[in-house]
C-alpha cells in the first residue's frame, strides 16, 4: 500500500500532470492523446511522458483503438490517498479538540 500512496503522491507531485489528470476528470470520457496535448503548450512527447507517469500510478487509463491512443482518468485510485490522509485528520482534529479546550477553559 505504502508503494501506491508513493506512485500516487509523486504523480500528483507535478503541477502539469495534475492539470491533465483534471482535464481527463472533467472531460469524464477518453480523450486521444493528441486532444490532451493540444490543451498545454509543451510538447506532446512531454505530456507522453506525463502521461506514462500518471498511468503508472495507475490514476489514468490509456488504451488504443485503431491507430489513437485514449486515456480516461482512474480518480479512484485516489482513494489511497484519502485513507492515508484520513488518520492524520484525526490526529489534528483530536489536538485541536484539546487547544479549544484549554483555550476555554482558560477564559
Amino acid at each position: 500500500m505504502q508503494d501506491k500512496i508513493t506512485k500516487v503522491l509523486k504523480a500528483i507531485a507535478d503541477p502539469t500532470r495534475r492539470e491533465i489528470f483534471h482535464v481527463l476528470v472533467v472531460a469524464a470520457t477518453a480523450l486521444p492523446i493528441t486532444q490532451v496535448a493540444d490543451q498545454f503548450s509543451i510538447s506532446r512527447q512531454g505530456i507522453t511522458k506525463h502521461l506514462k507517469t500518471l498511468e503508472k500510478a495507475d490514476l489514468i487509463i490509456i488504451s488504443s483503438k485503431g491507430r489513437e491512443r485514449y486515456c480516461y482518468a482512474n480518480a479512484k485510485s485516489l482513494e489511497v490517498v484519502t485513507q492515508w490522509m484520513k488518520f492524520y485528520e484525526k490526529f489534528w482534529d483530536t489536538k485541536l479538540d484539546n487547544l479549544d479546550n484549554y483555550l476555554n477553559s482558560k477564559s
